[in-house]
């Protein structure tokens, strides 16, 4: 069983701006894969098909960004889901919109919802795909940056940075996620 899940928040308000990256990415993997996100438990909504000899969960947390670990570590243990099959997907300061970046483990870089869900996990080893959203402006506050939408010259870059994204959470369904860091980094 392996388990990928997009952080964001949830509610209209917060679709499509820099935050929720990762359900979007979720939203793509949905189209991709043919899964419905149709449980609802775990304070978080989730799906989950058998691809090839893989059992794959998708998951959006509920519980808003910076309570994260609070849906995404009882689904784990209900289901038995191992650290090493849990792939977080997540913006990143970091990285220019169109970037994605793969780890295996690191801190929380100041990301409320990684620090989250290493707090509930008790352990920063787990596979992650950083997209890029870029840094604000001088003088832009981080919190209206990142609930801000992306503006149409970075929205080009970030829908094929969203499919980018996906694809690597579909190549880790069949393969290592060492590979799949070596192909898509």
């Amino acid at each position: 069983m392996k388990l990928v899940v997009g952080l964001g928040n949830p509610g209209n308000k917060f679709d499509q701006t820099r935050h929720n990256i990762g359900f979007e990415v979720i939203d793509k993997c949905l189209d991709q894969l043919s899964i419905d996100l149709d449980q609802s438990k775990f304070k978080g909504i989730y799906g989950y098909k058998k691809v090839g000899d893989v059992k794959l969960y998708l998951l959006k947390p509920m519980t808003y960004m910076n309570l994260s670990g609070e849906s995404i570590i009882p689904l784990m243990k209900y289901y038995k889901i191992e650290k090493e099959n849990l792939l977080v997907v997540y913006d990143d300061l970091d990285l220019p919109p169109g970037t994605i970046r793969l780890r295996q483990k690191g801190s929380h870089g100041g990301h409320n919802g990684i620090k989250s869900i290493i707090s509930h996990l008790g352990s920063d080893q787990f596979n992650r795909i950083r997209v890029g959203i870029g840094r604000p402006s001088q003088g832009q506050p981080v919190p209206d940056y990142v609930l801000g939408k992306f503006n149409e010259n970075e929205r080009k870059f970030v829908d094929e940075t969203v499919e980018k994204a996906a694809n690597a959470v579909e190549a880790w369904t069949t393969n290592s996620f060492i590979n799949v860091m070596n192909e898509y980094n």
